[in-house]
Parts: C-alpha cells; structure tokens; sequence
C-alpha cells in the first residue's frame, strides 16, 4: 500500500516532538514555546523556538507541510525540468513537509547544528525525499568532529555501503561559503532527491530518511555533554560572535531552504528563526598563529575524513 503524504507529515510531527523533549532535558531550564501559522495559499505549520536557556541560547524546531501551485526555481535541477518548466504548461501542484532545526547554543564550546528532514512530491506525479544533519562548531575539537561524523556513518551504512561519502562529499559542497573559501563548519551529510532515479523502493529510501532523523537527538545531547561545562573567556564569546556571522551569511546568500521558505510565501519569523539571537563582523581580523581559533579556520575545508 502506498504511503501517503498525511503519514509522513504525521511522523514528522511526533519527531518534532520527541526532538523538543529531549533538548529540553538536555537543556534543564529552558522550554520550547509554540506557535501555529497558517499559509494564505495552503498548509502551515508549527514553531517551536527556545530561548535563554542554560545551554540553548535560541532555537527553533519547525514542522511545516504547504501546498499550492509549485515554483519554478525548484524544478532546474530536476531530471523532469522540461516538462515541468515548459510555458505552455501550468506548473504542478506540490505538496512539501519537513522538520528544520537550528540551534545556537551559548557557551562557544558547544557547536551550532542544524538539521532538515523533508518530503516533496507534485500532482504531475514526482515524489523524493531529502536532508540531512550538519555540525558547525565555534571550534572545532577533531574527537568531537570524528565522533559526529562516524555515528553518521553508521546511520548511512545501515542503508547502503556508498551513502556516507557520497552525502558526505555533497555535504562538503553544499556547507560552502565561496565568497570565504571555507567551509560554514565541518559538514556532516546532506542529499536531496532521494527517489528520484536512484534505483531504490520509496519504502528504502523513506526508511533511511527517518533514521536520519532519528540521529538528531542522541547525536547533539551528547556534543552538549561533552562540551556544555566548559569554561570560556571574552575572547571565546567574540569568536562564537564572529562564526555566527558566517552562519547568517550562509542562510541569507545560499541556503536553499530560505529561498524556498521565502518564495512560496512561508512565515517570515519560522524561516529566519535560522538565524543567532546575536553575531558580529569584524573588519579584516587578523588571527594569532597557532591559536585556537586559528586551528579551527585552518579546518574549515572540504574533503577532510573524519569519520575512521
């Protein structure tokens, strides 16, 4: 039997809820507050943002699923974009639901991440999944990096042998800052598509799409463990302010779900929630040779393997 749509969004619905409940133990102080928002053209969805927490600065862990006549920009990448492109056709209804979490902790040891889980499909007959969880720490502790990145390996391999350095690698290409020639932080996996072409059942592909999901919380409470006791300095604090400028340069510029957010209409405050509470720009900073923050910038590269 099919799955259908309301499945899925129904599914993501209980992650964001046991996603939230977990954070907020983790957190031991804060709480998420929730709004829901209808979209004028179809669907909406629920906010969930947290904030002044004893570890979570802000946050949010958003569940959206809209509907409405698709845009055009989200078919020329597609394999079907002449067809669905063409300008003597109407463009096909689309259906979109996911769960997108970004979380900006405050003491600079614990790392921003993020995490998207989506599913797509279209009245013209096109349905794929994509995603993924991705760790941008203010400084970069490389057990920290290989342990996030090899528990994502195990998540991948469980599916299919090439997955991890395959999404790995679009990771890598995607997390990217050009105009910086660096890395937004030190990837983890990304993929988008999924079923589309891939030789794999939908039922595959979904299942592998949830255990990503699934990853999220034990993944970031245990980075919170590790690191949420340490002590930092002002110079900590301005770093963390300096990498968060990157983090909101990403987003504005690159992000494809911003984009997709603001194109079709989404609520302003749930797509942005991305974005840090506070962040900073210094002019041509200059960093101390052998510092900690200049290890961290000399690993915001593509193609390191982290994962043993």
């Amino acid at each position: 039997m099919e799955i259908k749509k309301e499945e899925i969004s129904a599914w993501l619905m209980q992650l964001q809820d046991g996603i939230c409940a977990s954070l907020e133990k983790a957190d031991g102080l804060s709480i998420f507050r929730e709004e829901n928002w209808e979209r004028e053209e179809g669907g909406g969805g629920r906010t969930r943002v947290i904030t002044n927490g004893n570890v979570l600065e802000k946050g949010g862990v958003n569940f959206s699923a809209v509907h409405g006549e698709a845009p055009e920009f989200l078919f020329r990448e597609s394999a079907h974009s002449s067809a669905l492109t063409n300008t003597d056709k109407k463009r096909p209804n689309f259906y979109a639901t996911g769960v997108s979490i970004v979380l900006h902790p405050l003491n600079p040891f614990v790392p921003i991440i993020h995490m998207n889980v989506r599913y797509f499909e279209t009245d013209a007959g096109s349905r794929w999944l994509g995603g993924g969880i991705d760790l941008s720490p203010h400084y970069i502790f490389e057990e920290d990096a290989r342990y996030f990145h090899n528990e994502l390996k195990k998540v991948c391999d469980k599916h299919h042998p090439e997955y991890y350095k395959k999404f790995k690698d679009w990771a890598d290409e995607y997390f990217y800052l050009p105009h910086r020639k660096e890395t937004r932080g030190i990837g983890g996996i990304f993929f988008d598509r999924l079923n589309e072409g891939d030789g794999m059942s939908f039922e595959k592909n979904l299942a592998f799409w949830k255990d990503v999901g699934l990853a999220f919380a034990p993944l970031y409470t245990e980075l919170i463990r590790r690191n949420r006791n340490k002590t930092y300095e002002e110079k900590n604090k301005n770093w963390q302010l300096l990498r968060r400028g990157r983090y909101v340069e990403f987003n504005l510029v690159y992000d494809k779900g911003t984009r997709f957010g603001l194109e079709t209409n989404g609520r302003v405050e749930s797509i942005l929630m991305s974005l840090p509470a506070n962040a900073a720009w210094e002019y041509n900073k200059v960093l101390e040779a052998g510092s900690p923050e200049s290890n961290t910038q000399s690993l915001l590269l593509k193609g390191i393997n982290w994962a043993s």
